[in-house]
């Protein structure tokens, strides 16, 4: 298995608790799965790399478990309980200078050590929480957001109060407020700035270094509740993705749609840009995995993994892997749903000869009467 493992580009967690690798270079796919029965429980909610060196994935699970998965070995090496699925499923997930820190729905933030099966800190961030991100550039700092929960900015050095906190939208043209509901959030790369999408189809951009708590640019893409999104490594413009498979460009300077990426059939469920290429992977309900160029906004890869998919990472490997739209191991899967396809006409044409002969041998019938 580790060598499998080692192959592998993208990372996916399933609906089904399989943690799923593909190899864009050489055209595969593989299952990885700590345990022989799976149940709705192992779900995975959350990826995140363990380590800068991407030797550890670190998944979080319905049931409230953080699981280590070797990349090197291809095994899973540790199991840690760090939630309560009283408390929700986890809305984020990252590795912090050596420690752990957890997100759950009910707004708990929590740190954990590696040695340790209590939390060393905790924080409450309101209820209903979408998601949780942490900093890059500064690895002690988060966000969260969730459903009439903002934008929130927290110094987990001195949690007891948020260093921002984001202003509600002003009141619409008939003085009514306007409601909010934070489904992703992102720290824009090179400056202070934070951007969020909505599930009132809003993308938001948020300056906590200006008096400003409103946001400093809105802008809306499509009818639909926005669920994802990613930036790009040069940080003006953002990519979203909607309940209705629709994903979008955005340019983060004038909050206008650059282009569309087409092919998705399914909600998005998440999305990840590369780190040194300008691609962008996603993946959601219709059990695809698609990988786009945000140059020309083609479609490079796309793998069919068999189950509904939550969560997904980038590796720093390559993912062009040398092809484009039409590679082997795509070809094998629309073939196989060809043939499904075609074995279900079969049978309309089988039925629709037999109701002809029916039909006709009853008129032959009417016939014979009449005579």
């Amino acid at each position: 298995m580790g060598d499998q493992s080692r192959l592998c580009s993208v990372w996916l967690g399933s609906e089904t608790g399989i943690l799923k690798g593909v190899s864009v270079a050489h055209k595969q796919a593989f299952n990885f799965c700590n345990t022989r029965q799976l149940t709705r429980d192992q779900e995975i909610r959350v990826l995140c790399w363990g380590d800068p060196t991407q030797s550890e994935l670190l998944l979080g699970t319905v049931d409230g478990s953080v699981k280590t998965f070797s990349t090197e070995k291809g095994i899973f090496t540790e199991v840690r309980r760090c939630g309560d699925p009283e408390e929700g499923c986890f809305s984020g997930l990252e590795a912090r200078n050596g420690s752990v820190l957890t997100c759950v729905e009910s707004g708990k933030v929590r740190v954990w050590r590696e040695d340790s099966s209590e939390p060393v800190s905790e924080l409450d961030t309101g209820k209903n929480v979408c998601r949780m991100r942490q900093n890059p550039a500064q690895p002690n700092r988060v966000g969260t957001g969730g459903k009439e929960n903002g934008l929130r900015i927290w110094d987990l050095e001195r949690p007891d109060t948020p260093v921002f906190t984001a202003k509600n939208l002003r009141n619409d043209w008939l003085d009514l407020r306007r409601p909010h509901w934070v489904r992703d959030l992102d720290f824009i790369p090179n400056c202070d700035k934070v951007v969020t999408c909505t599930g009132y189809h809003q993308v938001h951009v948020f300056d906590p270094a200006s008096p400003q708590r409103r946001p400093v640019l809105e802008a809306d893409f499509g009818d639909h509740p926005l669920t994802a999104l990613a930036l790009p490594a040069s940080g003006d413009s953002v990519v979203v993705g909607n309940t209705q498979g629709q994903l979008a460009l955005l340019d983060l300077r004038k909050g206008l749609v650059r282009g569309c990426l087409k092919g998705l059939s399914g909600g998005v469920r998440a999305l990840r840009c590369h780190a040194s290429q300008p691609l962008v992977a996603s993946c959601g309900l219709d059990r695809f995995l698609r990988i786009h160029s945000l140059e020309d906004r083609t479609l490079q890869h796309k793998v069919y993994l068999k189950s509904r998919l939550n969560c997904l990472l980038l590796g720093s490997l390559d993912l062009r892997g040398g092809a484009k739209p039409g590679a082997e191991g795509e070809v094998k899967e629309e073939q196989e749903e060809d043939e499904v396809w075609d074995n279900m006409e079969q049978v309309e044409e089988e039925r629709t000869k037999r109701k002809s002969s029916s039909s006709s041998s009853s008129g032959g019938q009417k016939k014979k009467k009449k005579d």
